[in-house]
């Protein structure tokens, strides 16, 4: 393994799936798509026995909490314990009267659920209000065949050739009509759809936070190696849900 392919697991393992399932979902902005261009395909499920991906989905999930991201949990009816903060990078917040709380992998809503019914014990009902901020950093990852695969951080909107792009471009044994998107899909299950990205050619994909994007030399057969590298370099395993049965990549 190159000295950059495990910068790039290390950075993967570390960063982006402590909190997998903060990850993904509709942290990321999105691209109008052109009419009428469709090269986005989904994956044949015999071209990775032994990584069960779930179907696509384009729907964007609620807004789930991240590390880094900057809340307000307002209580009108007790003003002083009003507190802005930003979530740690193990993914909690510290409130007076209840200490630490998970926030990370929650939406808004369930965190105001969640910290009312903390509150019950120590306040007459509780009036919980949490808003968000401003978002922590908004990461994808790049690997495969371009010149400098690792960490992008999304300063808005970002589309899979761009990313590409800013990975240093592709290396001339890049099989760039089927890179393979990764994302995140509903209940943390991991989705896989193969892009077209020849220049000239792309399709506008917006990334989303935690995308992966797998650029092969030849096929997307290379993606199961890829995968099992990167599974390994995880201190949690993945999971995937798929027509109702659960798999475990640990």
């Amino acid at each position: 393994m190159t000295p950059d392919r495990r910068l790039f697991l290390m950075a993967l393992g570390s960063t982006a799936l402590p909190l997998l399932a903060a990850c993904g979902g509709g942290n990321g902005a999105r691209m109008p798509r052109p009419a009428g261009v469709q090269r986005v395909q989904a994956a044949p499920p015999g071209d990775f026995p032994g990584i069960p991906f779930a179907d696509w989905t384009d729907a964007e999930p609620e807004y789930l909490l991240y590390p880094g991201d900057e809340i307000e949990v307002a209580m009108p009816t007790a003003a002083e314990l009003t507190r802005t903060l930003r979530v740690a990078p193990d993914g909690r917040i510290a409130l007076p009267l209840i200490g630490n709380v998970m926030a990370a992998d929650r939406s808004l809503t369930e965190l105001q659920q969640g910290l009312s019914a903390a509150y019950a014990s120590q306040l007459v009902r509780p009036v919980i209000e949490v808003t968000l901020r401003q978002a922590g950093p908004i990461r994808v990852w790049v690997d495969g065949e371009v010149r400098t695969p690792g960490v992008i951080e999304m300063v808005g909107d970002l589309d899979a050739y761009q990313a590409v792009v800013q990975a240093g471009g592709l290396t001339p044994g890049a099989q760039a009509r089927s890179v393979a998107l990764i994302r995140r899909g509903p209940g943390g299950s991991r989705m896989m759809r193969v892009i077209d990205l020849r220049p000239r050619q792309a399709e506008v994909v917006a990334l989303r936070r935690g995308d992966i994007l797998f650029v092969p030399r030849s096929t997307l057969g290379e993606l199961a190696a890829f995968f099992t590298q990167v599974r390994s370099a995880l201190p949690v395993g993945f999971s995937y849900a798929i027509n109702g049965n659960t798999y475990a990549s640990s």
